[in-house]
C-alpha cells in the first residue's frame, strides 16, 4: 500500500482550519496525513491542537532572526524536513519572500476569505460591508509571490444579510471554511491539479473560473458533473 499525501501545516493562530483538515483525515473524506504543524507564533493554538493530537509541531519565531530570508530559510529547513507533498496555510499570518514561495511553486495554497481577486489582504468582512456587496465567501488558491493573487481553485459563497456585521460575517463564513479547505485538498487527491504559467489545469483540462463548492465541488473532493446526483 502507497503512503499517504503528506501535508504540512502552517498556522499562527486558534488553528481551526487545521482542525477541520485533521477532522476531515479522521472521517477518511481526506486521505492524507498531517505530518506536521508549524508556527510562527509559539502560543498558537494550532500547535497545541496538535500536540494533543500526537502531530509533530515546530515553532520558529521570525523574532530570533535579524534577516527576514534566514528566517524563512529556517522555515523552508523544518518543512523539508518532513518532506510533505502540499504545504498548507491555514491561517498563517505573515507575508512569505519570493524565494520561499518559489522553492514550494505549486505545492503550497491558501485559504483567504474573501471571494478573491476582491479584497486581497486583511479585513475582508469590514470591507465587504463597506462596499455594499450582497456576497461574500472563501477561496483556496495556490500561493505565488504576489499576496492573495495567485490562481483560485475553489471558493464557497454565501449571501450578505441586510443585518450583518464584520463579526457575523467571519462567524458565518467559518463553517463553509471549515467545508472548503478539506474538500479542495481531497480534490489534489481524487485528480490530477496542476498549476502550469498561472493557470490550473485538473486532470489536463484548464479551469475556466474557480470550482464552486456545493455546485461543482462536493464535500469529499470529487468534481459534480453535469447530471451527477
Amino acid at each position: 500500500m502507497s503512503e499517504l499525501p503528506r501535508l504540512v501545516i502552517m498556522a499562527s493562530g486558534r488553528g481551526s482550519n487545521y482542525q477541520a483538515i485533521h477532522d476531515a483525515i479522521e472521517q477518511r473524506r481526506l486521505a492524507a496525513t498531517v505530518c506536521a504543524v508549524i508556527s510562527d507564533r509559539a502560543g498558537a493554538g494550532a500547535l497545541q491542537l496538535a500536540a494533543e493530537q500526537g502531530i509533530d509541531t515546530v515553532c520558529i519565531e521570525p523574532r530570533h532572526f535579524s534577516e527576514r530570508n534566514d528566517y524563512e530559510r529556517a522555515l523552508m529547513t523544518a518543512i523539508d524536513g518532513f518532506a510533505p507533498n502540499w504545504v498548507v496555510l491555514a491561517g498563517f499570518m505573515r507575508v512569505l519572500g519570493s524565494d520561499f514561495v518559489r522553492h514550494y511553486g505549486g505545492r503550497m495554497v491558501n485559504i483567504h476569505p474573501s471571494l478573491l481577486p476582491r479584497h486581497r489582504g486583511l479585513h475582508t468582512h469590514r470591507r465587504v460591508l463597506e462596499a455594499g456587496e450582497d456576497e461574500h465567501g472563501a477561496s483556496v488558491h495556490f500561493v505565488t509571490p504576489a499576496l492573495d493573487a495567485g490562481p483560485v481553485i475553489a471558493q464557497a459563497r454565501m449571501p450578505v444579510a441586510r443585518d450583518d456585521t464584520a463579526d457575523t460575517l467571519a462567524d458565518r463564513l467559518l463553517p463553509l471554511e471549515h467545508r472548503l479547505y478539506p474538500a479542495t485538498l481531497a480534490l489534489f487527491l481524487n485528480h490530477r491539479v496542476e498549476l502550469r504559467d498561472e493557470e490550473i489545469c485538473i486532470d489536463d483540462q484548464t479551469l475556466a473560473a474557480p470550482l464552486r463548492l456545493g455546485r461543482d465541488l462536493d464535500d469529499d473532493g470529487r468534481l459534480v458533473r453535469p447530471g451527477d446526483g
